[in-house]
């Protein structure tokens, strides 16, 4: 497979770096850790590697040194269709080169060889209860799968660590060729009333998604915009940190996946475009539904504002400007829906909030981020279940995640374990007698 060829080349040109780095520079101090970060998560201590994606201040996530919007505009294109193929971007984060279209074809016909859901995880899904939080299922669906590792029987056979990585993209690669079938059947399971819709073997990735879930053109593109744009946010996020820290302990990819799901489905990741969406539909009814002028519009974010909340949506830890994943969305939307009640008001808020927040000077970026528009879109579309939003969101960070699980088995990193400290020994290191 030609995926895999380019990846060892990359693999065996890149360990020697790494190895210098530990051996020559390994006492260089890269990070000053306070008190606050201590007790604090730990935000912003530089302690974890990646070269997947990095959160660039004032560009937004680069994918492997590309903008957005550069990673958009270069991805081979699924023809027919404005957005590329899931399978180029999974090609360019594996191996930071950009996939030629031969190449894509190459990955889209392994995936297809590779896709097919054992029927004994439909089992498993079908008797839970019904009122089973999809991202539960969706986290149970691909543990249950992991009796299929190759990883695990590699393992147990005997592997030279610097082999790792090779049953490891099997697993990986195996598993991206199943996620969407999975959570296109939770879908169809709790809210179609169980009427599961067959694979297409014709269609790519986000093509086949879009035809599993019952859903029309064009949420094809809609599903390669959402999974390539959601794919990864640098490695110290919950979800990215929890799939590495699992795998660190040489766990195989289904229980990492599993537990990355898991760290998705808490209010502060993973949650936010679900909730915005309700809030601005909680602004629609208090304004009975009709778009407000501007001034009604300042009127409302003022007193929002003015009464202790937030306005949701807007403003982002690391970002200093419009989050184009925000960005690529609203283009989107501009294009295909510039007439939707819902996307009005978004495009209201944008042009009013980020005034109101630099004015008040509270936010450091005033600026919309990826939350504030997504779930505009699936309503639009007609996926107006709340919950299973963030099963999207999962489909398309597993792609960042695993990639990155790959490259760290490649380059054989250790096993996360941070050392603690208790709560005297913090106050004698600051004078607190």
């Amino acid at each position: 497979m030609a995926l895999k060829e380019t990846l060892e080349r990359k693999i065996e040109e890149w360990r020697p770096r790494t190895a210098r780095l530990i051996k020559e520079y390994g006492g260089v101090k890269v990070s000053d850790v306070t008190v606050a970060q201590a007790i604090g998560g730990a935000r912003g201590v530089r302690c974890l590697v990646t070269d997947i994606s990095y959160l660039d201040p004032n560009e937004g996530i680069r994918f492997r040194g590309y903008t957005i919007p550069e990673t958009l505009a270069m991805l081979p294109k699924v023809p027919g269709s404005e957005m590329p193929y899931v399978e180029g971007h999974i090609y360019l984060l594996l191996t930071g080169e950009v996939p030629t279209e031969e190449d894509v074809a190459d990955l889209v016909q392994d995936l297809k060889d590779r896709s097919g859901v054992p029927q004994y995880v439909f089992d498993v899904l079908r008797a839970m209860p019904s009122d089973t939080h999809p991202m539960t299922m969706f986290s149970a669906g691909i543990l249950a799968m992991q009796r299929e590792s190759e990883y695990v029987k590699a393992y147990n056979e005997g592997l030279g660590k610097m082999d790792h990585w090779q049953p490891t993209l099997e697993d990986t690669l195996n598993l991206w060729a199943r996620l969407p079938e999975l959570g296109a059947f939770i879908y169809r399971l709790k809210y179609k009333g169980d009427t599961p819709i067959a694979p297409d073997p014709n269609l790519d990735l986000g093509g086949n998604f879009a035809h599993m879930m019952g859903i029309d053109e064009p949420y094809d593109d809609v599903a390669r915009l959402y999974f390539i744009l959601h794919s990864d946010h640098e490695s110290g996020n919950v979800s990215a940190h929890a799939g590495h820290l699992v795998a660190s302990a040489l766990s195989d990819v289904y229980y990492a996946a599993s537990a990355m799901i898991d760290g998705l489905a808490g209010p502060l990741h993973g949650l936010a475009n679900q909730e915005v969406l309700r809030w601005i539909q909680g602004v629609m009814e208090k304004m009975g539904g009709e778009v407000p002028t501007e001034e009604l519009m300042k009127e409302f974010v003022w007193e929002t504002l003015n009464s202790g909340q937030v306005i949701p949506g807007f403003g982002h830890a690391v970002l200093r400007k419009t989050d184009p994943r925000y960005a690529e969305q609203r283009n989107f939307c501009l294009k295909h829906l510039p007439d939707d009640p819902i996307f009005k008001y978004v495009d209201m808020l944008y042009q009013v909030v980020p005034p109101i927040l630099e004015k008040q000077g509270k936010a450091k970026n005033p600026w919309p981020n990826v939350d504030a528009q997504s779930g505009v879109i699936q309503w639009h579309y007609g996926l107006q279940e709340y919950d299973f939003y963030t099963v999207l969101f999962g489909i398309g960070r597993s792609i960042g995640v695993l990639s990155n699980i790959v490259w760290d088995r490649a380059l054989g990193y250790p096993i996360e374990r941070p050392k603690s400290l208790t709560t005297p020994m913090l106050e004698e290191v600051v004078g607190i007698s």
